[in-house]
């Protein structure tokens, strides 16, 4: 049996009688044991497999991605938690679009720290964030993941405390997604004009508030009457939104009748389908967003706008909360504060109006 050492320490390839290899690697810091790699040097996946041979962990092919890793590492826990997410997506209660973002992040957080144990102080977590200061929005994000990560694990637990909580945002400011105004929703239906795909999502967006995630399977299923009135009610598929039911007005209900093509859902892609995702609905607004030479708006920015809309015309925060499917008031007060900041201002100043100065 002839044996070939590569460039991997600890690592050995015998070649069998039979023509096959045999892989097995050493385990560090102990000559004696040695651990069989079930994947050739060529795969894609060799580098991990290794590294876990050297810890002495034997990693098969049908073993989770949590057993790939040393145990209890921080690695370990993050791809528990997808794990978790992944079965939360699968039951309704996270969006798949959430779901990788926070791929996404976890990924991030391995390389940065995977073979750590997972009992690592807040310290860490803010040098993770503070590398990503170019990106503000991104960095407090990046937090937020790490912090709902450790809550589930005390909740299950695996941990007794959450390092990441605590920690401050370092976005300061520009307030997210950019509200649309007036002038926007009359370019994007100059280009896109009633009866396209397009001018139907805007519409839906505007008559609805709903998320982007509710837009891709709202449809004529969602449709009631009550009283006379034709509405339309949902369940949001954001974890803790209350159910929404909204009486339909006349621009969302011609749009909808509008379509060419007629599905199960309202919004249909160009071969006539539901859209598989939000995220791909996502890509197809921001499509349409240059079109109409809108570059810097989104759907998010709708359903801001929306908010801001329904305060100016006087709608209170808890009117607001009926049509976002918001649970608590704080959410809705963003949308609310200033005008009722400008109405008290007014007042105040009427009140001055015929002070002798």
């Amino acid at each position: 049996m002839d044996r070939v050492k590569v460039n991997y320490p600890g690592l050995t390839i015998e070649r069998l009688p039979s023509g096959n290899q045999r892989l097995r690697v050493r385990v560090e810091g102990n000559k004696h044991k040695k651990i069989k790699l079930h994947i050739p040097l060529n795969h894609k996946d060799f580098n991990e497999h290794y590294r876990a041979a050297r810890r002495g962990i034997e990693t098969k092919p049908e073993n989770k991605p949590e057993d790939k890793t040393l145990r209890h590492s921080v690695s370990w826990l993050t791809h528990k938690h997808i794990a978790f997410l992944e079965r939360e997506v699968g039951a309704g209660q996270m969006s798949p679009l959430t779901l990788k973002k926070r791929k996404g992040f976890m990924a991030r957080l391995r390389g940065e720290c995977g073979e750590y144990s997972m009992e690592i102080p807040t310290s860490e977590i803010i040098k993770i964030r503070d590398k990503m200061v170019a990106t503000p929005a991104s960095a407090d994000s990046m937090v937020e993941a790490i912090r709902g990560m450790y809550r589930w694990a005390v909740d299950v637990g695996i941990m007794t405390v959450n390092p990441a909580i605590g920690i401050g945002k370092i976005d300061r400011g520009k307030g997210g997604a950019i509200p649309w105004t007036v002038a926007d929703l009359k370019e994007f239906k100059k280009k896109h004009p009633q009866g396209t795909t397009a001018h139907l999502y805007l519409t839906l967006l505007m008559f609805t508030g709903c998320r982007i995630g509710d837009a891709t399977v709202l449809g004529r299923h969602n449709e009631f009457e009550r009283h006379g009135v034709k509405g339309l009610g949902w369940q949001p598929k954001k974890k803790g939104s209350a159910y929404v039911e909204i009486p339909m007005l006349p621009p969302l209900i011609n749009a909808t009748r509008e379509a060419k093509v007629q599905g199960t859902t309202y919004l249909l892609t160009d071969y006539g389908r539901p859209f598989s995702t939000a995220d791909s609905l996502g890509q197809k607004m921001k499509k349409w967003c240059k079109e109409a030479g809108l570059p810097h708006l989104s759907s998010h920015g709708m359903r801001k706008a929306v908010g801001h809309l329904l305060a100016q015309e006087g709608c209170t925060q808890y009117e607001i909360m009926s049509i976002h499917g918001h649970t608590e008031a704080k959410t809705s007060e963003v949308y609310t504060k200033g005008v009722e900041r400008w109405k008290l201002a007014a007042n105040a100043m009427q009140r001055l109006k015929h002070m002798d100065w």
